[in-house]
This record gives C-alpha cells, structure tokens and sequence, in this order.
C-alpha cells in the first residue's frame, strides 16, 4: 500500500470522491465508498500535511490555497440545507503552499498562491470521512485549464521532491464520471462500457507497463476502450495523472466498488 522507499516518505492516493455532499448526508449508493474512506486513514501513515489535487479546481496556472485557516467552498447546489452547514477546520498550510510554488517554478511551471479560496468538496468531504478530527494541514493544488495530460504529467514530475516528507497526496476525482449516466436513484445495473475502461484503468496503473509505456498510455487516455462514455469531460480522471507523474512505479488497487450505480477504482503507490 505505500512506497517501499522510506517510511517517512510521502504517500500517493487517487480515489473517487463521489457525488457532491452526498456521502455526507448518508446516501445509500455512496455507503461502499464511505466505509472505505473510513478505513483508508489505518492503512497510512498519519501525515504531517494533506495536499489534495482537487477536480474542482481549474485555474490557468497551477494555483496553491495559501489559506491559514480555509473557509469552506461549497461549490454545489440543489441539495438540503445541512449540506451547507458541513464544515472542516482544518488549517491550512501557506508555508507548505509556498515551498510547491517554488518546487514548480523550478520545474518551469508558471504557480502562484491563492490566499483567500475555501476548501471545495473534493478535499472537505473525503477528509471529513477519513480524518474528521480535522487536526493536519490541508492545501490545494488546481488543475491546468486545457486539461492536457502531459502536462499534468509534469505536474506531478515537479512535485518528486515532496515525496522526502511525511506528506499524504491525494488525486480527488472520479475513474466515472458520466453524470448523465449515474444511477441517482440507486441500484448497480451492469454497465460493460464502464467495465471496460475500468479495467483499462487498472491495468495502466498497477500492470507490469515500463513507466514510458505507463506514461504513454496516460497520455493517449481517449484511445482507452469507452473512453469518452466515461469521462465526457476529463477533469475528474487528471487527478491521477497529477499522482502517477510523481510515482516512479506502478499502484495497487485499493477500492473497486460501486458509487452511484457506476463502478469506480482508486489506487495508491
């Protein structure tokens, strides 16, 4: 489950995150998702700071929250009203923020920090699930608008260096992410479409693939079999690529189970 490097090293997770505030608010589709997040904290290491690459998050260069104390984003809508009374006060980390925009400038990748945004909920619902005591830094990282896959490759390349400290860096997404496609109402029908880039999925990240030829594939992602069925827009799935940029080696599985009616899978190096 974590790198066979040191073990104070850094730990690397990409998970499905699941729909909006729900797996807070006890809906039954998300509940094999909830018990895993719940556990995953007893497989890790407890780190010193969390860095999450959010899907929520989209800025022309690659932007740090540099918060002290984060307010709370709720960057969703048409839910109860005690979806909009979660909260998550965990500090955050501007000094962390500031070493990665320094990481990145040095790897030529134009970052800045953004000192007044909140946690959206790609960090603040897992991070409510697995560690609710709201007690380590936590920070952001944007994705890339064009949402190239090179270049969030890279992204992940410059940020090797962090893999030195006891840092937990979690890619927070989705492997589905069809919305018009998910089972809202419950009930996991099969789905051989999704199946197929699951599997696809599973064997780019954790197969016995040289990293170019990992690499490669990530790259190529849309030549994946039902590619664009799954991810008609592909913010969801660069998370991961953010992660296996900075791994050095294949993952492990650690969740394949249903959310929302659609298979999803997470893995961690």
């Amino acid at each position: 489950m974590i790198s066979n490097r040191s073990q104070d090293n850094a730990q690397l997770v990409y998970f499905s995150h699941g729909g909006g505030p729900l797996p807070i608010l006890g809906d039954a589709s998300h509940q094999a998702m909830v018990s895993f997040m719940e556990r995953l904290p007893s497989r890790l290491k407890k780190p010193e700071a969390i860095l999450v690459i959010s899907a929520h998050w989209e800025e022309d260069a690659a932007t740090l929250l540099g918060a002290p104390n984060p307010e709370m984003f709720y960057d969703y809508y048409g839910f109860p009203e005690r979806a909009y009374d979660i909260a998550y006060p965990a500090p955050g980390s501007p000094e962390l923020a500031s070493r990665i925009a320094s990481l990145l400038k040095r790897e030529k990748i134009a970052a800045r920090i953004d000192p007044r945004r909140g946690f959206d909920h790609g960090l603040f619902i897992p991070l409510k699930l697995m560690y609710p005591q709201a007690d380590i830094p936590a920070l952001q990282l944007s994705l890339l608008r064009g949402l190239d896959p090179t270049a969030h490759l890279s992204l992940g390349k410059a940020l090797r260096p962090l893999l030195q400290e006891k840092i937990l860096v979690i890619g927070s997404g989705f492997s589905f992410h069809n919305m018009r496609a998910f089972s809202w109402q419950g009930g996991n029908a099969p789905d051989p479409a999704n199946d197929d880039f699951q599997n696809w999925l599973v064997e780019t990240c954790t197969g016995p693939l040289t990293e170019p030829e990992r690499e490669q594939r990530l790259i190529h992602w849309q030549k994946a079999p039902s590619a664009r069925y799954c991810h008609p827009r592909e913010e969801h799935l660069l998370p991961l690529h953010v992660c296996a940029g900075m791994a050095d080696r294949g993952g492990t599985v650690i969740f394949d189970d249903y959310i929302l009616g659609k298979r999803g899978v997470a893995f961690s190096w």
